[in-house]
């Protein structure tokens, strides 16, 4: 087998598409077409550096016969259905689902217990959202089948390269649905449109292998014995016994810090960050970094920005997270009675808005820990969505301000149209913010209106509140038997005991704890 790399640099017209990106690949490689036997498409990013945006190919040019294996492996599961080693995945977002696909390889029955519903059903507790404003405290953006991830974008960008194998997770993904195109590009996404089919593929596969996905079966209470977990007890009940517990119930699972807490589980308060989201037309961001008026066959433009600030003394980076290009603003609150925002992107991220959370570092020293210990950040989040609910009018419509308003202190007369389907209430965001923190945004808007052409102006407006970034609580492991501490049996996993950050990330710890099960049960 003879291979040639190589990578060039195209015009967007050029690399998306398909037949002018394969000649232009021959060309550079000195071939003409039929004399290459397979083209493989390794890398494509965007260079948008100099005057014109690139697209930076990186390919293998085969000139015979490629591998069998090019695109996997494929995975094929041993049935365990009469496996007597039963192992509990509470939780199934993408590191409950992919602790289960491991458990299926490694031998051992996973029983995924999911509190909200599918993911198709799911979608009538998010429209009721959306168009009623009702808030199902157990199906919602953050909780059903598939994770907050499902229906907030599907980005599977991760840095997280060191925690395992990326490309297996990729991969695992193609060969349940997902589009191929997330092998290849620098920055992967399937999009909330696409992002249910896959996941139920993957209930699907679990469920043929002999293992269980039950849905609406909230965890209420722990089977405690000498520091032992011996099974959960269900809100119907049901008490579950197994060998071990993997604890993959996410970010926003708050019934489940003040659980462990009540029962003297080992668990810690850490560091967050909370903000706004910032929405743009995403022409305006398109003129910015692609410096052209009419981005023809380029994706909608993202960008990512930092910014170190000081207020009263004390240093806290303010950053972009989770940016959604072509995309909406939607309501992420987990309970009657508080406001949040989040952002998804369709697959084709064709909106005509593009929105950002804004957030700032909450570290252990601005919350407090002495009255309220290990639960400080939540109750911290908590009061900050309670005010934003009780400021907007106590529904699910949110607080809003222009930038440019919000970066002089002056109360908006009018708001912008706004992809936010509950509506927006013009509303001062240092009042529901606090001093503190809407000082530390308007440090880091101002730097990034000198990064961006346009970008802090009243073109844009601030949507409130961004508050679950990450997990205000993490619950703590072995960092070799990745078991908790002092509980046996207890495997705490992904983004809501604190070890992950993303879809990615957390599928790979959901792996990882799949495999550190095995090994204390061997």
């Amino acid at each position: 087998m003879s291979k040639q790399e190589l990578e060039i640099l195209l015009p967007p017209e050029v690399a998306f598409d398909e037949f002018a990106q394969y000649e232009s690949i021959l060309k550079q490689a000195g071939l003409q077409a039929g004399e290459a036997d397979f083209v493989h498409l390794k890398r494509r990013s965007i260079d948008a550096r100099g005057r014109q945006a690139l697209v930076r190919i990186r390919a293998d040019i085969y000139m015979t016969t490629p591998p069998t294996d090019l695109f996997g492996p494929w995975f094929v599961y041993p049935n365990v259905k009469s496996n007597s080693r039963s192992i509990i995945i509470v939780g199934a977002g993408p590191a409950g689902l992919f602790a289960a696909l491991r458990c299926l390889e490694l031998g051992l029955k996973p029983i995924v217990l999911e509190r909200g519903l599918d993911v198709r059903a799911r979608r009538r507790d998010l429209a009721a959202i959306n168009k009623d404003q009702i808030v199902n405290p157990d199906s919602n953006y953050c909780f059903g089948e598939g994770g907050a991830g499902t229906y907030s974008d599907g980005k599977l960008y991760t840095r997280a390269t060191k925690r395992g194998d990326v490309g297996r997770v990729l991969r695992r993904l193609v060969q349940h649905g997902a589009t191929p195109d997330i092998l290849v590009d620098a920055h992967p996404h399937i999009g909330t449109n696409k992002l249910p089919a896959v996941v139920q593929a993957l209930r699907e596969a679990i469920i043929e292998a002999g293992g269980e996905v039950r849905f609406e079966s909230r965890m209420t209470d722990l089977l405690l014995e000498n520091n032992r977990l011996r099974g959960v007890v269900l809100a119907s009940g049901e008490v579950l016994e197994a060998e071990a517990t993997i604890l993959a119930t996410g970010h926003s699972a708050r019934d489940i810090y003040e659980l462990l807490d009540r029962r003297g589980v080992l668990i810690e308060a850490k560091p967050f960050a909370m903000g706004v989201r910032v929405e743009h037309p995403q022409a305006l961001i398109d003129q910015a970094q692609y410096r052209r008026t009419d981005r023809g066959l380029l994706p909608a433009a993202s960008y990512s920005l930092v910014h170190q600030t000081e207020v009263q003394g004390r240093q806290r980076g303010v950053f972009s997270f989770c940016m959604c290009p072509g995309g909406f603003i939607v309501p992420a609150a987990t309970a009657p009675g508080e406001v949040v925002v989040n952002g998804m992107s369709p697959s084709r991220r064709d909106s005509r808005f593009a929105n950002s959370g804004i957030v700032a570092a909450v570290e252990l020293e601005d919350l407090d820990v002495r009255q309220y210990g290990a639960l400080a950040g939540l109750r911290f989040q908590q009061a900050l969505e309670q005010r934003a609910c009780q400021a907007a009018g106590g529904t699910q419509q949110a607080p809003a301000q222009l930038l440019g308003d919000f970066l002089k202190k002056k109360t908006s007369g009018q708001l912008l149209e706004t992809s936010y389907q509950p509506g927006l209430v013009s509303l001062r965001m240092d009042d529901v913010l606090g001093p503190v923190l809407a000082e530390r945004l308007r440090q880091g808007f101002q730097d990034f209106g000198r990064k961006i052409p346009g970008y802090a102006t009243n073109a844009a407006q601030i949507v409130g509140v961004e508050s679950r970034t990450s997990a205000p609580v993490r619950i703590p492991r072995d960092k070799d038997t990745l078991q908790h501490p002092v509980v046996q049996g207890l495997f705490p996993c992904g983004e809501g005991a604190g070890y992950a950050g993303g879809i990615v990330s957390a599928a790979m710890d959901g792996e990882r704890c799949a495999e550190a099960v095995l090994a204390v049960l061997s």
